[in-house]
């Protein structure tokens, strides 16, 4: 099966599982091919462990979860080291974080200090524990969520951290005739039971290495440049998209032209990920009126796309 027909595949297992939220899935996916990580952020129960969850079925990834919760110490993450009577050694215990997906549930309940044990595997892909650095499995993707109304005992996510996820994404509320599609599968035991694996970790290396040859012309990288660029002279934002964005956007729309049946990227792929890779990075003005994503919203009305014959 080639490469296009594997990211079809993999899409259709999860539809299996996740009702009338197309969109997003197609996007966990761009994230998943761009080698990118992803948050969701929405209320309980709108169904992101579940989402996470059919991918991993999919691609038959090793798959930890870890539901956060003010106790969560970083060694929970990352592992730690105990002793070893019989070697006299100190040996390394692995933490939760060393797997191919590792959805990081309700992650803005966790303190600080734990949310930040994740920093360096999302970045740098590997852990450091008693100065020894320990290599995340390949492929590696987190996948966290964080709920936006805020509770007793969370917190947001730092800046830094939130730069790190290559796309924010919500789920929302499904129409009422997709609740009912979604209550019908499981009145008789549907919903995972009837995810199965299309795909492994060797066909999903495949497929980012195809995405990885979309070729993206510098007209339209010149129009990510603008874009990003717009975002650090809006008067309602404080701090703008960094250069990571502009390789944020780069990489995820090239994943979009790839699953759209291109080989090159047009600005349509760019404006389609724009705000789910733009927003959450965006720091307001007190005086800002709107959202982040509102306003990122419009500067894609305001910067000229270009033409590509």
């Amino acid at each position: 099966m080639n490469e296009k027909n594997l990211t079809a595949a993999v899409a259709g297992e999860v539809k299996k599982a996740i009702v009338g939220k197309d969109s997003v899935a197609a996007k966990v996916l761009m994230a998943l091919l761009a080698r990118g990580h992803v948050l969701l952020e929405d209320i309980p129960g709108v169904g992101k462990t579940t989402l996470a969850l059919a991918f991993a079925k999919a691609l038959n990834l090793q798959f930890h979860r870890m539901q956060f919760t003010p106790d969560v110490m970083p060694s929970d993450v990352t592992g730690f080291s105990l002793y070893n009577r019989e070697s006299g050694r100190m040996e390394y215990q692995p933490g939760a974080v060393l797997c191919n997906l590792f959805l990081a549930d309700e992650l803005n309940r966790a303190t600080s200090r734990t949310q930040s044990a994740l920093l360096e595997a999302m970045e740098e892909g590997q852990v450091t524990v008693d100065g020894v650095s320990h290599p995340v499995p390949d492929p590696f993707v987190v996948i966290a969520t964080q709920n936006p109304a805020g509770a007793a005992g969370t917190q947001r996510l730092p800046d830094s951290q939130l730069d790190r996820f290559l796309l924010c994404l919500r789920m929302g509320y499904p129409a009422p005739e997709e609740e009912l599609e979604l209550l019908r599968r499981r009145q008789y035991g549907g919903g995972m039971g009837g995810v199965e694996q299309v795909a492994d970790r060797e066909d999903l290396a495949r497929m980012r290495l195809a995405v990885d040859r979309v070729h993206v012309d510098d007209e339209v990288l010149r129009y990510i440049v603008a874009l990003v660029n717009a975002t650090r002279r809006h008067p309602q934002i404080l701090q703008g998209a960094s250069p990571r964005a502009s390789l944020a956007v780069m990489a995820v729309s090239r994943a979009a032209a790839f699953l759209r049946g291109r080989d090159y990227v047009i600005p349509e792929d760019v404006q389609s990920v724009w705000q789910d890779a733009v927003a959450h990075r965006l720091l307001l003005t007190p005086a800002a009126e709107g959202t982040a994503a509102g306003i990122a919203a419009s500067l894609l009305r305001s910067v000229e796309p270009p033409r590509i014959r």
